[in-house]
């Protein structure tokens, strides 16, 4: 059993095998929403604080955080969300960037172990991220495509995968802290994108001994109806091994379909949690009573 611990100062997140699944709330991320971008551009980080606290009121265990911009001062803005998210939320945080002085300028303020999004099999990329993963003891999301770009053939994105986590080892990091991303292609476009991510998820589960992760929204895009397609994504994935990903946790239906799985799968003992989530609330008598009620005793004869 795999168990990979992320952190903050004062919460620690376990993903694992035999864990409730973890949601990565994927709101903190200007890529598509312009006027996030701008804000942040402009120094205002209001709906950042907004968003990581609407997501974890809506059930997300950690947030992603990501300042891609183009032509801004990327290092400098990340530095800047980590430090406000933190303030604001104590989960657990993925720090996101394609380029690796923003990677660290995040995890220089830091507190707790983050998971650091990402590393690909590319030899560039490999060289220059894990050292930085290393220094400072975070956990890694491996990305499962190289210089040839992203295979159809799940195999070869495995075989990739394999390549990330012995690299890791030999930076003196435990397969434990990779976390794999077998990367999920829109099912509108590949007919047999679902099907390709089980499988590749079973062989990372049952050989590498890996935990997982996917920006799950992925598999809809183009798609009518999005959210009925992600949580029946998310159900089979979690039911194949999948042990996290990236979404949105403000979807109702996203998040039933994993509660629901979650049950399914005996990670959720006594179905505790999700009786907590559905249960009808207590009645109440007429209002002003003030009272609940109480269940009638029988006279004895």
């Amino acid at each position: 059993m795999t168990e990979t611990l992320i952190s903050s100062a004062t919460r620690e997140v376990v993903i694992g095998f035999d864990r409730p699944f973890v949601i990565i709330g994927e709101r903190i991320n200007p890529t598509g929403r312009k006027v996030l971008a701008e804000e942040m551009k402009q120094g205002d980080y209001s709906r950042v604080e907004a968003d990581a606290v609407n997501q974890v009121e809506a059930g997300a265990h950690m947030l992603d955080v990501n300042a891609g911009i183009p032509l801004a001062d990327e290092p400098a803005i990340l530095a800047q969300a980590v430090k406000l998210v933190q303030s604001v939320t104590d989960v657990p945080l993925s720090i996101d960037s394609s380029i690796v002085a923003a990677l660290e300028s995040g995890l220089a303020v830091y507190r707790g172990k983050a998971l650091v999004n990402s590393v690909t099999g590319e030899e560039e990329r490999l060289e220059s991220v894990l050292p930085l993963v290393a220094r400072y003891g975070a956990a890694v999301v491996a990305i499962s495509n190289d210089e040839t770009g992203i295979s159809e053939d799940p195999d070869v994105r495995f075989e990739v995968a394999r390549k990330i986590v012995e690299r890791a080892a030999d930076h003196g990091i435990h397969h434990s802290n990779v976390v794999v991303d077998p990367l999920v292609m829109p099912v509108g476009a590949i007919n047999m994108a679902g099907r390709q991510v089980m499988h590749i998820v079973r062989r990372l589960r049952e050989e590498l001994k890996v935990n997982t992760t996917c920006g799950a929204s992925n598999i809809s895009f183009g798609l009518p109806n999005r959210n009925g397609i992600n949580g029946a994504f998310l159900t089979m994935a979690i039911g194949a091994g999948m042990t996290s990903a990236i979404t949105n946790p403000l979807h109702g239906e996203v998040m039933q379909a994993v509660l629901g799985a979650d049950v399914m799968m005996g990670h959720d003992p006594d179905c505790a949690r999700w009786i907590k989530k559905y249960r009808e609330p207590v009645a109440e008598l007429a209002a002003g009573s003030g009272r609940k009620d109480r269940p009638r005793r029988r006279r004895r004869a």
